[in-house]
């Protein structure tokens, strides 16, 4: 994606740029000086080719095939970590001894670049042709100590991680056949990672899926009718109600939504209309760590334990939307009490109507009520 080189990011932050053995480029974000210049002397391994689009006729939805991934890392233990820095006995993914956040392309990838020719089909049913995968995938350390998470990193580090979303948007973007980016975390086994040490991950699709369509079409549709963006409408109600408010600050306000569909979710969003992360200003970059942190801390004192979330970035996709579909953090958590989850069964699963046994309100004074 890039040659090896330097480029001077804000609040002080430079990316430097690297090559791994087998030609992928691995991205360090530091916030103090120093040089990277470890090289990976891992041997040089075939890399998976290709996944394929398939679309789904009964929905008119893309499936992405990806039968190279089921020999990925699953659950390694502490000590053979591929995402702890390289040491005597561990070649990992990252060469450095140390690093304060890097991202990488992903070894065995959901989506990947394709020919330059590739080109998205349109829609025909059942005679809608198969093709390749086209998109790209990156890994995001957030630290390089195995035993943190989001909630309890630094505010300096976590505005590290701020600028690295920041910066993989803008570059991602620039890449072919990108209709859409997606930052997002996943904790615990409950939701199915398959890494433990504190990472998140980046999508950027070839093709809008099927939750950006359908929020893009409502909001769309909101500004038509409104002449104003659909998030600020929804941050104004929330302001005015007060009660599902769990942490806010000048430039950000983190709630449990109005009509919540998980036992605890807390969406976290910039109190100005900003389509994506690129288009954060330098001031909503660096206030964004006390409320997100702040959210973490009280989503983990709920029960006094590590909950299980899915963290979600939505944003407005690269070409279309950009004045009407803003810019949120969705994290959503299963954990309905201690040993108890819920399960998305009939309901949610194959009809994707949720239903919720906790009024928002609720779960929003339990947030409140956590002493952090």
């Amino acid at each position: 994606m890039s040659s090896e080189k330097s480029i001077s990011l804000s609040h002080g932050i430079v990316r430097q740029d690297r090559k791994l053995s087998d030609g992928r480029t691995i991205s360090y974000y530091d916030s103090k000086s120093i040089v990277r210049e470890a090289v990976d002397s891992r041997p040089v391994e075939n890399r998976p080719g290709l996944g394929e689009l398939r679309l789904d006729a009964l929905t008119n939805e893309w499936v992405v095939m990806a039968a190279h991934r089921q020999t990925r890392a699953f659950l390694p233990p502490k000590e053979l970590c591929p995402l702890c820095p390289t040491k005597p006995g561990l070649q990992s993914e990252i060469p450095e001894s140390s690093y304060e956040v890097a991202v990488f392309e992903n070894l065995s990838p959901s989506l990947a670049i394709a020919a330059s020719n590739w080109k998205l089909p349109e829609l025909d049913g059942l005679n809608t042709p198969v093709v390749d995968a086209a998109g790209f995938c990156e890994v995001l350390c957030y630290t390089d100590d195995h035993e943190a998470n989001f909630g309890t990193l630094s505010l300096e580090q976590i505005r590290i991680v701020m600028e690295a979303w920041r910066d993989r948007t803008r570059e991602i973007s620039k890449l072919p056949h990108i209709a859409h980016i997606f930052p997002f975390e996943n904790r615990g086994v409950e939701v199915g990672v398959t890494l433990h040490h504190p990472h998140g991950q980046i999508y950027a699709y070839s093709y809008l899926p099927p939750r950006v369509e359908k929020m893009l079409k409502v909001a769309g549709d909101h500004f038509a009718k409104n002449s104003r963006p659909l998030i600020s409408d929804i941050i104004a109600r929330e302001i005015k109600d007060e009660v599902r408010i769990v942490a806010q600050n000048s430039d950000w306000i983190a709630y449990v939504p109005f009509a919540s569909r998980y036992p605890f979710e807390i969406h976290i969003a910039p109190k100005v209309f900003t389509a994506d992360l690129a288009e954060l200003s330098d001031a909503q970059a660096d206030s964004f760590g006390t409320v997100a942190k702040e959210a973490l801390q009280r989503l983990d004192g709920v029960f006094g334990i590590e909950m299980a979330y899915m963290a979600s970035w939505h944003q407005a996709p690269v070409n279309v939307g950009r004045d009407v579909l803003g810019l949120h953090m969705q994290i959503t958590s299963i954990r309905r009490a201690p040993g108890k989850l819920k399960y998305l069964a009939g309901s949610e699963s194959a009809m994707q109507a949720f239903i919720m046994d906790m009024k928002p309100e609720q779960s929003a004074a339990q947030l409140r009520d956590v002493k952090i």
